[in-house]
């Protein structure tokens, strides 16, 4: 049998956890498709009594008593469906957007050591459609729980005031219907949910990363190879959609069987009742009528039983990303910095998980303040990383990194981000305005400040020349400018915050010498008393460093 990492049992209390601040509209929700549907039964009841009184055959009441039930069942059914509809959806609305707000600060935590080996799509489609599924759970599964109970019970007692013999009749016909389809239906059904939502999460992700890399695709004729996997990816998609709509039809059509079972019980045992003169026939006519009512709440129940499949499954991704355990905790008492003094790397080790060698071996650094340290090495030797364990994006294996003579585990991680700020290899650019991604680490910051920042950053003069200055809108990943541009951008990011330890990733490998000259002037006369930590293939990046190391075989040597 698979194992899955989470039961329906455990899928469901914690989504019904998830709803508990929205527990009273699902209550009035919930009483309001219990109200309905008994409304349903009392409709075909009233009415058949009404009729049955008319023709002289029911001699109890009057033309008014079952009239007026009949037609204030029918308004109840109108007015209890209006209010289910209502506050099944809106708890259900509210409760999607808790959960992408939780998401995403589950997702701040995770990043970025969790989240390397996800591909970004993916992620996207679980905020997005894999919650939005999640829907059928609230607004269409919480009701139907309780009047797939509540409405076999009522037909039963008044089956057993009949004659206890349908009672006895009816009951296997419900518990068949009620929940031993929905179960077989739910484990049978499992796979193909999982499976489904699987394969929509990786088509978004190869059509997101296809969008992204258009222009490569252009260049290198990738197009039909490309549209190849589309068309692959898309015939599993709807494989597994055939899957599901067979599993739907299957499940709608075996309750009909039983349905049709259950008028067949009543019947021949009426006729056998009849027979002896042990039931009145009105009566039976009546329970005929009411039995057929009340199987509407069990054939919703089964109809929502696909969509749940979906919605489970995409609950379980959901969860799978919200019990991700991060890479980096923050201790419970985190020692608060006001600012960097020294920074100590003592014998530290760090292997990625799905590499197969450590990329630091035995590494070691100090750096005090105001120093500007330069570190060179081979692509891929693990620079990058010194400058991530830095920041803590990850902890060591072994070995120590300290802060001021702190241990970085011990350090409020908010105040070291705040005092270290770092310059990644590729800038990513918001689809907002110049002034608001420069901005991003101070958002507060006057147009003075970030204009200030820009100078610095080499990239006044080109803002300038935008259609609308600092509120040029740049695009989605700010297309409107190039790779120098972004980094510039990116620079002055970190200028504006005006951190006391400036982490600089490749800074000056998509600047002209000019520009360079120019960046590496301003740190040298600008930033005198900010400690420096340059990474770079470039030699001349390196140049006015006041130690230089090379990174060879996981270890830094003083060049």
């Amino acid at each position: 049998m698979k194992k899955y990492r989470y039961s329906i049992l455990e899928l469901t209390r914690r989504l019904l956890v998830i709803a508990r601040p929205q527990r009273k509209l699902i209550f009035f929700a919930t009483m309001a498709s219990i109200i309905g549907n008994l409304a349903h039964m009392g409709l075909m009841g009233f009415g058949s009594a009404l009729v049955l009184f008319c023709a002289g055959r029911y001699f109890r009441g009057s033309v008014l008593l079952w009239g007026g039930m009949t037609l204030l069942s029918a308004v109840l059914i109108g007015v209890m469906r209006f209010i289910e509809g209502v506050d099944s959806h809106a708890s259900a609305y509210n409760l999607l957007a808790d959960m992408r707000v939780s998401l995403f600060h589950k997702l701040h935590k995770l990043a970025p050591a969790c989240l390397v080996d996800r591909e970004k799509g993916d992620v996207l489609s679980v905020a997005v459609a894999d919650i939005d599924t999640i829907e059928n759970f609230f607004a269409h599964t919480i009701g139907p729980m309780f009047t797939v109970i509540l409405l076999p019970l009522t037909a039963l007692l008044y089956a057993g005031s009949v004659h206890w013999l349908f009672a006895a009749a009816l009951f296997p016909v419900y518990a068949v219907i009620s929940i031993v389809l929905p179960l077989l239906a739910m484990k049978a059904g499992r796979n193909i949910g999982i499976a489904y939502r699987m394969r929509i999460g990786d088509m978004k992700s190869f059509v997101l990363e296809s969008v992204y890399g258009l222009r490569d695709i252009q260049i290198f004729r990738l197009g039909n190879k490309r549209l190849g996997t589309v068309v692959q990816k898309g015939n599993d998609i709807n494989n597994s959609a055939h899957a599901l709509t067979a599993h739907r039809q299957i499940v709608s059509s075996l309750p009909t069987f039983f349905i049709y079972l259950s008028r067949i019980l009543i019947v021949f045992i009426a006729g056998w009742l009849g027979s002896t003169g042990q039931v009145n026939v009105a009566k039976v006519i009546i329970l005929s009528f009411v039995v057929a009512a009340s199987f509407s709440s069990t054939q919703s129940l089964i109809t929502v039983v696909t969509s749940l499949l979906e919605a489970y499954a995409a609950a379980a991704r959901y969860f799978e990303i919200q019990d991700t355990v991060p890479a980096v905790m923050e201790s419970d008492n985190a020692v608060p910095i006001e600012t960097i003094e020294s920074i100590a790397m003592e014998n530290v080790q760090f292997q990625y998980q799905k590499e197969n060698e450590p990329v630091l071996e035995g590494t070691c650094l100090q750096v005090k303040k105001g120093e500007k340290i330069g570190i060179i090495g081979e692509s891929g030797s693990g620079k990058s990383t010194i400058l991530r364990l830095l920041l803590r994006f990850w902890d060591p294996d072994s070995g120590s990194i300290k802060v001021n003579g702190t241990d970085l585990k011990a350090v409020c991680l908010k105040d070291l981000r705040r005092h270290m700020a770092m310059l990644e290899q590729s800038t990513y650019l918001y689809n907002d305005t110049v002034k608001a991604n420069i901005a991003v680490g101070k958002p507060e910051a006057t147009l003075e400040e970030i204009a200030r920042a820009a100078k610095r950053a080499g990239i006044h003069n080109l803002i300038e020349t935008l259609p609308n200055g600092y509120d040029t809108e740049l695009g989605e990943h700010g297309n409107r400018l190039s790779g120098g541009e972004k980094q510039r951008i990116g620079i002055a990011r970190i200028f504006l915050t005006e951190p006391d330890v400036i982490v600089m990733d490749e800074p000056t490998s998509s600047l002209d010498v000019f520009n360079e000259k120019k960046l590496l002037k301003t740190l040298e006369e600008g930033y005198q008393d900010q400690t420096v930590i340059l990474v770079s293939h470039r030699a001349s990046t390196l140049t006015g460093c006041d130690d230089l190391y090379r990174l060879h075989d996981g270890r830094l040597e003083k060049i």
